[in-house]
């Protein structure tokens, strides 16, 4: 009796399983209906598409955690209608003023035509002239410059960053845009709910308490795809005279002069002059979405530019609400437009076919392509996803060199006269999922500068060879084939 009571329980258990395993796999192929039909991506769609039949389970909660959904979409569509309305005020203006500064210096910009005019008509970047820029390396060179310019505010302060920690620099700052709120300067703080954990309730009401106004980008709920589209930028506006750009978030582990435990090299830019102007309507656009306030363009946000400079900038942004994946195609536009060499520093190599094709294209065309990535990255499966790529770039002539002296997070480009330099990596995630920001400096000397920062940083990397490099493991090839098709979602 008792015997076939417990083979009862057994086959009862089985069935349960069974018919969840089956319910599993039904609810696997009617996402994966979804991920085919709402996935422009082949290669984000098939590591979805992995992902769902191999762990059913696990796939489906990590596409309803960070997958795409209706809701998501429309409200960043919402937030791209009001940048369309904005730019439509003085869309005619920038062309035409973009247009005659291209006239101006054709000789100097001929080759780089297509990606001034792509980013002209995609998003209507102006194409600014009267610029003063410096490279700002580490975050021991950006801060004090940064601090200072704060200090020095009249009017406003404009902050946006991906991660804002507590610590020496973050405490300073935040003390600094409290006591400017007191002064009477209005300041604007918008901050990524994902990125910066450090800013917590209590943090905010002493914030806002001294006149600061702070938002978080857009708030992460749990299990809402709202945090695969994270803020990425790191954009600071002053007076609206002077920016900052770059990679460099607000944290004491970006001041190797602060005690750390690793070397953090990055980089930014410090912009004066008519490149601000395209900064501050980035801005603008975000503090719009982020606060809900629809604040007007006011001449004081765009005061007479008096700079004396004659470098050009080019700001490129894309993001969720863009229409195209715009750094992504500017990318590719300087890399297939470049005519003697392309240097490219990236902390995270995950990229496209399309960014993929055109390195390979430079490097099998005989130009100097060269690489520096992180020997060591902060993350396990990306590391093994980008050392996947490594073999047929190496193939195809690029020289690969792994940045040893700490960890390397910049993202920055030269190739020949044009130096790029800002938040976005060379991966997916930052073409297609992060709002980022990258300048497009037009310049021999800042190109010079940043080549000649680039020659001084693979002298601390170890360069790859490529035999040596193709007797790697079979068991090390294995994991990194497996991170490369979940290199869509990464």
């Amino acid at each position: 009796m008792i015997h076939h009571w417990w083979i009862s329980i057994v086959e009862h258990k089985t069935l349960l399983e069974s018919s969840f395993i089956i319910l599993l796999y039904i609810l696997a192929v009617i996402t994966g209906f979804k991920v085919i039909t709402q996935t422009t991506q082949p290669a984000k769609a098939l590591g979805y598409l992995m992902l769902l039949f191999f762990l059913p389970g696990i796939g489906l909660l990590i596409y309803f955690a960070i997958g795409e959904n209706r809701r998501v979409n429309k409200i960043y569509d919402r937030k791209l209608f009001h940048d369309l309305r904005r730019y439509d005020k003085v869309k005619e203006r920038i062309i035409k003023e973009s247009w005659e500064n291209y006239a101006s210096n054709e000789a100097a910009l001929s080759q780089h035509h297509n990606v001034i005019q792509l980013l002209l008509k995609d998003t209507l970047s102006p194409l600014t002239i009267h610029n003063k820029v410096r490279l700002l390396i580490n975050g021991e060179n950006k801060f004090p410059e940064l601090i200072a310019a704060l200090k020095a505010a009249t009017h406003h302060i404009h902050m946006e960053y991906y991660i804002y920690e507590n610590g020496v620099i973050g405490d300073e700052i935040r003390a600094i845009l409290m006591e400017k709120a007191r002064q009477g300067v209005a300041v604007r703080f918008v901050y990524d709910d994902f990125g910066s954990k450090d800013i917590k309730p209590r943090w905010l009401k002493k914030l806002r308490s001294s006149g600061v106004e702070a938002f978080p980008f857009y708030r992460v709920r749990f299990f809402a795809n709202r945090l695969n589209y994270r803020n990425h930028r790191k954009i600071v506006i002053v007076d609206g005279s002077v920016a900052y750009v770059g990679g460099i978030n607000v944290s004491d582990k970006y001041c190797n002069d602060i005690p750390n435990k690793v070397f953090w090299r990055d980089t930014h830019l410090e912009i004066k002059g008519g490149g601000v102007y395209s900064l501050q309507y980035l801005f603008l656009s975000d503090w719009s979405f982020a606060s809900g306030q629809d604040v007007d363009f006011h001449e004081s946000f765009f005061p007479p530019n008096d700079v004396p400079g004659k470098t050009l900038v080019q700001i490129a942004s894309s993001g969720p609400d863009s229409l195209n994946p715009t750094i992504m195609m500017a990318t590719d536009s300087v890399i297939l437009n470049a005519r003697d060499y392309v240097y490219i520093t990236t902390p995270y190599f995950i990229p496209n076919e399309s960014v993929y094709d055109a390195i390979r294209i430079a490097a099998l065309g005989g130009l100097d392509v060269r690489m520096l990535v992180p020997y060591h990255s902060d993350s396990w499966v990306v590391n093994k996803a980008a050392s996947a790529y490594y073999e047929e770039l190496l193939d195809s002539g690029v020289k690969i060199y792994r940045y040893k002296k700490g960890f390397v997070h910049a993202k920055t480009m030269v190739a020949d006269d044009l130096a790029m330099v800002g938040s976005a990596n060379m991966d997916n995630r930052s073409f297609e999922l992060n709002f980022e920001t990258n300048a497009l400096v037009y310049d021999k000397q800042v190109a010079s500068d940043l080549k000649a920062q680039f020659l001084l940083d693979i002298a601390d990397g170890e360069l790859l060879d490529a035999e040596r490099w193709k007797r790697r493991s079979k068991a090390t090839r294995l994991a990194e084939s497996f991170a490369r098709l979940l290199s869509g979602v990464l």
